[in-house]
């Protein structure tokens, strides 16, 4: 009797495992159609299926997390980044998606931070850069210029740019050297420091001969200069 249970019980515990994984294979299925038909809710709502099935740490999480990123909605993209990076601490992905959707929120101090945690890891000049910007939005003018001259310190592999938004038609992608000595120059104006704008702005010039942001700085410091 004990053998007919254990066999029973053996049989039961098999189905469900083969029901399982035809269904996860059936939400799969289902994320691949979505995704190609555009159809992003229903990618999302398979993936929930399967990080039910899988359990709390299934990396269906991960592809939620880049879903949500993709599709500019940042309070959910930080909330199962958030979540992940629980137990994927250094999973660098998944922690800038964190930092950039906070900063999408209007977190600015936890953009920072979390910005902040990024650069010990990689000690990237961008990042460095976005922490500078984040400080200049905040107001904090002195750490900025810390954080922006050592953004500039950093190596530079030539590979990302920075976009501008010149006038509401009009967009710019500009090397990320140039942006970093943009950013210096609005940094020194608002500390009230023309002349070492000014060279800021210069230099952002010479790296970026086409920067228009930089270009329409210098000519605004050069006429008050003459008047």
């Amino acid at each position: 009797m004990k053998q007919l249970l254990y066999i029973f019980s053996f049989v039961l515990a098999t189905t469900a495992i083969a029901q399982n994984t035809t269904s996860t294979e059936l939400q799969k299925q289902k994320i691949k159609q979505a995704l190609a038909y555009g159809d992003k809710i229903i990618a999302a709502d398979a993936m929930y299926s399967i990080v039910a099935m899988e359990g709390p740490q299934s990396t269906y999480k991960d592809s939620l997390a880049y879903l949500y990123f993709n599709a500019r909605n940042f309070v959910s993209c930080f909330l199962v980044t958030n979540d992940i990076l629980s137990y994927k601490e250094n999973n660098l992905e998944l922690l800038e998606m964190k930092a950039v959707s906070l900063e999408n929120m209007g977190a600015l101090d936890k953009a920072k931070e979390t910005y902040a945690s990024l650069l010990t890891k990689t000690n990237n000049n961008f990042h460095a850069y976005k922490i500078a910007g984040l400080e200049l939005a905040l107001n904090k003018f002195e750490e900025a210029l810390v954080s922006i001259k050592k953004a500039d310190q950093l190596p530079d592999e030539g590979k990302l740019s920075v976009t501008f938004q010149v006038n509401k038609n009009y967009n710019q992608n500009v090397s990320l050297k140039a942006a970093i000595a943009y950013l210096e120059g609005l940094t020194y104006l608002n500390l009230k420091k023309d002349k070492e704008a000014k060279a800021s702005f210069e230099r952002a010039v010479q790296l970026f001969p086409e920067f228009v942001l930089a270009k329409s700085k210098l000519t605004t410091l050069e006429a008050k200069t003459t008047n």
